[in-house]
C-alpha cells in the first residue's frame, strides 16, 4: 500500500514519516521547506507492507518556480498513492494554506486521513475540534516528535484494507546511485533516463536534499536508481540542513552496488569530483564516470581519462553525454548494469593462478635485501566486490608499485575496469614436520 503524506510547509510531515518508518530516512530541520522532491520509504506494520511517500510542503499561494515544482511533485505523489495523510500543525491551528490543501484532497478518489500533528500532551486533544472544518472526516491526534498516537495511526492505515500491489523487494534489486558535486546535473540526468520529471531541477545549487529511490527497467531487468544531494566537503555544510542531506548521500553510496559519478564537462574533472570517486571506491561501488554537459564544451577526453585514472585505481569507464540534449543517454544504464554483473562475478581458481603466473613472468617482483617475493597460490575468497587472497613467502617484500602492477594486470585479464578489487597477500604457513 502506498500512502502519500502531504500538507502545508513545516507541519512535521518528514518527522512523521521517520517516526512511522522507525528510522531517519527523510531529512528534517526546523527550517521550513526542507523537503522538495517526493521520497518513498518502505516499512511494515503488523505484517502489512506500507510505502510512505514523503512530499514537500504545499503552499498553493506561492508562485515561484521552485514552489510550483514542489506542488507538482506532491500532486504526482497523490495520484500514485492508495491513501493520503493530510498532516496539519494542530498547535498553529488552521490556516488558509491548510484549507487549500484540503480542497485539493477532497477531489481525490483515495481515502484521506487528517493527522493533527504536534499534539504532545493528552490535554491538547481539544485542538482537534477546529480541524473538522476541513471536510475530510475525523482527525487523528499524534505527536511525531514523541511518538504519541502513531501506533493508532498505523492501525487505521492498515484497516483501510487496500490490496498491496505485488512487487519485488527493493532490497533484491541492483542499486545504482547518481553521485556528484552540487549543480552538475544529477537530477537532470535521472529525469532524462526516466523520461519524466521525477525530481526537481533548478539552476539553484543544492535543490535535491533527500536520496530519491526510483525503480527502472533496463533491458528487461529491474534496478533501483538513487538520486542524491550534491556532495561537498563537510566543513562547507556544517551546521546547515545541507549537512544532513549530504550524510544521506554518503549513506546512499555505501549501500549502492554501482555509482554513476556525474561531472560537469564545462568545468573539467575537478579534485572534488575525484574525492567523490574515492568515496564510491572505498564504499565498494563499481563506478562509471558520466561527463555531463558535453554539448557546451568538449574536453580533451584522453586528458580527462588520464586525470581520473591517476587518482582512481579502479580505472572507471567514462561516458560523455548531455542530459539536456539526450546525447549518449542510452549507453548509461546498460553500462551500469554490466558493471553490476562484473562486480558479482567469480573466476575459477585455475584461471586465476594462470593469470598471476603470467604477471610474475612478465614483470618479476623486485628483490629486497637479496630476497625476492614468491607467490604460491591465489584464490577468490569474496565477490561484490571481488576479493582475492594470494599466499606469499613474506609480506614485507611486497612493494607498492609492484602490487599496483599486479592489480592492473588482473583488471585487464578479468575485465574489472571500474570495479574495486581487493587483494590480500597472506603469509604462507608451514606445517610442522611429522604432520
Amino acid at each position: 500500500m502506498k500512502v502519500a503524506v502531504v500538507g502545508y510547509p513545516n507541519a512535521g510531515k518528514s518527522t512523521l514519516v521517520n517516526r512511522l518508518a522507525g528510522g531517519r530516512e527523510a531529512v528534517t530541520h526546523s527550517e521550513p521547506g526542507v523537503t522538495r522532491d517526493r521520497k518513498e520509504i518502505e516499512t511494515e506494520w503488523n505484517g502489512s507492507p506500507i510505502t510512505l511517500i514523503d512530499t514537500g510542503g504545499v503552499d498553493m499561494a506561492a508562485e515561484d518556480s521552485l514552489s510550483r515544482a514542489v506542488q507538482q511533485q506532491a500532486r504526482e505523489a497523490i495520484a500514485d498513492a492508495d491513501a493520503i495523510l493530510h498532516v496539519v500543525d494542530a498547535r498553529a491551528g488552521l490556516g488558509p494554506g491548510d484549507a487549500e490543501v484540503a480542497a485539493l484532497l477532497r477531489a481525490a478518489p483515495q481515502p484521506v486521513i487528517v493527522v493533527a500533528n504536534k499534539v504532545d500532551d493528552p490535554g491538547d486533544v481539544h485542538l482537534l475540534a477546529d480541524l473538522h472544518r476541513l471536510g475530510l472526516g475525523d482527525p487523528m491526534a499524534v505527536s511525531a516528535t514523541h511518538g504519541l498516537g502513531t501506533g493508532d495511526l498505523l492501525d487505521r492505515i492498515t484497516s483501510l484494507d487496500i490490496e498491496p500491489a505485488s512487487d519485488s523487494a527493493a532490497g533484491d534489486l541492483p542499486r545504482i546511485a547518481i553521485l556528484g558535486r552540487p549543480n552538475v546535473g544529477k537530477s537532470s540526468l535521472l529525469n532524462a533516463l526516466l523520461g519524466s520529471e521525477r525530481t526537481i531541477v533548478s539552476d539553484m545549487a543544492g535543490t535535491t536534499r533527500d536520496s530519491i529511490d526510483t525503480r527502472v527497467e533496463i533491458g528487461g531487468r529491474e534496478a533501483l536508481l538513487v538520486d542524491t544531494a550534491g556532495i561537498r566537503r563537510r566543513s562547507k555544510v556544517a551546521g546547515s540542513v545541507d549537512y544532513y542531506a549530504q550524510l544521506r548521500a554518503e549513506r546512499a553510496a555505501e549501500r549502492a552496488d554501482v555509482a554513476i559519478l556525474v561531472c560537469d564537462a564545462s568545468e573539467g574533472v575537478t579534485s572534488e569530483d575525484l574525492r567523490i570517486g574515492e568515496l564510491a571506491m572505498s564504499s565498494g561501488c563499481a563506478t562509471l564516470v558520466a561527463l555531463n554537459k558535453w554539448d557546451i564544451v568538449e574536453l580533451d577526453l584522453d586528458d580527462a581519462r588520464a586525470r581520473i585514472e591517476s587518482r582512481l585505481r579502479l580505472r572507471p569507464p567514462v561516458i560523455t553525454l548531455s542530459a539536456l540534449r539526450g546525447r549518449n543517454l542510452q549507453k548509461v544504464l546498460p553500462k551500469a548494469l554490466e558493471l553490476y554483473d562484473r562486480r558479482g562475478s567469480r573466476v575459477r581458481t585455475s584461471e586465476l593462478n594462470r593469470i598471476v603466473e603470467d604477471a610474475v613472468a612478465k614483470v618479476p617482483p623486485p628483490s629486497k635485501r637479496g630476497r625476492r617475493l614468491r607467490l604460491y597460490y591465489a584464490a577468490q575468497v569474496g565477490d561484490a566486490p571481488p576479493r582475492i587472497a594470494i599466499q606469499v613467502n613474506d609480506r614485507q617484500l611486497i612493494s607498492r608499485d609492484w602490487s599496483f602492477y599486479l592489480e592492473n594486470h588482473l583488471r585487464d585479464a578479468l575485465q574489472l575496469d571500474g570495479i574495486p578489487l581487493v587483494i590480500d597477500f597472506v603469509p604462507r604457513t608451514r606445517r610442522p614436520r611429522g604432520q
